[in-house]
């Protein structure tokens, strides 16, 4: 767990100085349900409606569309920056366009602090896209929006909203998982 919020200025990017103050672990049947559990156990809210925000570089574009596409089928509102949103929208997924910070209000950090995110997912390339998107981050932190900065972590976090809305999360013994019962 990294309680960024312990640590205010501090920006949410992972380095060599990770402050890290506990851990969590979820174990179940499948990847999408341990993910789930781990994302619960750490605080995380899971969202199970609303809005996700998609902002991806160039390279993730192709790999981000089923996870849009897995959420916007379970009901969730799909809203992107420019590039994004016509890449998403060019291949048959919902979406809506919103500004980045730098095009002016109303903008993404706008959206977040009035409640209208539920789930990010952002990653970057390069210096200066992690420089933009850091007030994007300390929106996220600061109102407890589930923030996703790597692809892997976008699509095991939707692999675990699809797990948590199925219902079938269930708490076993250790044990159980080993002895099959």
């Amino acid at each position: 767990m990294f309680p960024f919020a312990r640590f205010p200025g501090v920006d949410t990017v992972l380095g060599p100085e990770m402050k890290s103050t506990g851990e969590v672990m979820g174990i179940d049947t499948s990847f999408a349900k341990a993910f789930a559990k781990s994302q619960l156990g750490s605080g995380t809210r899971v969202p199970h409606k609303g809005t996700v925000f998609v902002s991806v570089r160039e390279d993730d574009k192709e790999r981000i569309l089923d996870s849009a596409r897995i959420l916007s089928q379970l009901g969730f509102k799909v809203i992107a920056t420019s590039g994004t949103q016509r890449f998403l929208s060019d291949h048959g997924i919902p979406s809506e366009k919103i500004n980045k910070v730098l095009e002016g209000r109303p903008h993404i950090v706008d959206a977040i602090t009035n409640g209208e995110v539920q789930l990010v997912f952002n990653t970057t390339e390069g210096p200066k896209a992690l420089a933009d998107s850091r007030s994007l981050r300390r929106a996220a932190l600061l109102h407890k929006v589930p923030y996703y900065t790597t692809l892997s972590g976008a699509v095991a976090a939707t692999q675990g909203i699809r797990a948590y809305l199925g219902g079938d999360l269930e708490v076993r013994t250790l044990q159980g998982y080993f002895s099959g019962s």
